[in-house]
């Protein structure tokens, strides 16, 4: 059977993914470098959602969060965790979404999925924040965490 055919759900959760990122991506290449560090929102003491460098970063790092709790579950306890890192211009941001995409493609090649969807409680993983989730539903919260933020971007971008 083709790996296409084995993996409908992660090829799925793949391909939104990658829609997401990109879409994201079409909304940000034309940001100058002063408009990217410019603090945006200055009432939230949210230090992820002042601008649209933190708010890119925060996507970064979230998204690498996303594959080490999943492989930290898996039992790899050696896994690595992201580092935040701003970087400078959009032209890094674009290059280092694309390099979060590859990872995260290359991290499910090694799952199937039949790990994918758990219904069992004590065999899903809790999340930073609190959160009870399947590996399907932490992708799921992936591609949505994006699509939200990206808004914010939007919103931001009108701003200035």
């Amino acid at each position: 059977m083709p790996n296409s055919q084995r993996k409908a759900v992660i090829t799925a959760l793949l391909d939104e993914y990658e829609n997401v990122i990109e879409d994201l991506k079409n909304n940000i290449t034309d940001i100058n470098d002063s408009d990217l560090i410019k603090i945006l929102d200055t009432k939230t003491k949210n230090k992820d959602c002042v601008s649209i460098q933190s708010v890119l970063t925060h996507i970064i790092y979230c998204g690498y969060n996303y594959i080490t709790m999943i492989d930290i579950h898996r039992g790899n306890t050696k896994s690595i965790r992201a580092v935040r890192k701003k970087l400078k211009t959009i032209p890094e941001y674009l290059a280092a979404l694309d390099i979060l995409l590859h990872h995260s493609k290359q991290f499910f090649e090694n799952i199937d999925d039949s790990e994918m969807a758990q219904y069992d409680p004590s065999r899903k993983l809790v999340t930073g924040w609190g959160q009870i989730y399947d590996y399907e539903q932490l992708m799921e919260h992936a591609i949505v965490h994006v699509s939200r933020h990206r808004r914010q971007i939007l919103k931001f971008r009108s701003m200035l």
